[in-house]
């Protein structure tokens, strides 16, 4: 059960760790391919703030995956009251992106991939409330 776990959360955080590749791209190499600036970022923090900050989210990510992939760890233990709080989070976390896409125009890759997040966040809070060595 772990090791599907961790496989799941390996693929949201590939889908994540591609979003950060893509802008970067566009950040650092202004590749035409891609959309531009402007539709991968919101402008909430400042460039240089946001990539060390999802590069961290992505450590976290990997290590998690790890821990359940081998079942040992501080993330492979069985965490029911974690877990539920966590599904509680991602889906108020889902449910704010859903506000932010309703109340603005733009800003469809940025909220995307926050329900990629949110999706990984849930699916971690199963892991903790079901998995388990």
């Amino acid at each position: 059960m772990a090791k599907r776990y961790s496989l799941l959360l390996a693929g949201l955080a590939l889908a994540f760790l591609a979003r950060v590749l893509g802008q970067a791209l566009v950040a650092f190499l202004q590749v035409g391919w891609l959309p531009p600036m402007d539709r991968w970022y919101s402008g909430l923090l400042p460039y240089p703030v946001l990539l060390p900050i999802q590069l961290a989210i992505l450590a976290v990510q990997a290590r998690v995956s790890l821990d359940l992939w081998r079942g040992s760890g501080w993330f492979a233990s069985r965490r029911p009251r974690g877990g539920a709080w966590l599904r509680r989070l991602a889906l108020a976390y889902f449910l704010a992106m859903v506000v932010r896409l309703v109340a603005t125009s733009g800003g469809r890759i940025p909220i995307f991939f926050h329900w990629v997040l949110a999706a990984w966040l849930w699916l971690l809070g199963r892991a903790f409330a079901r998995g388990g060595p």
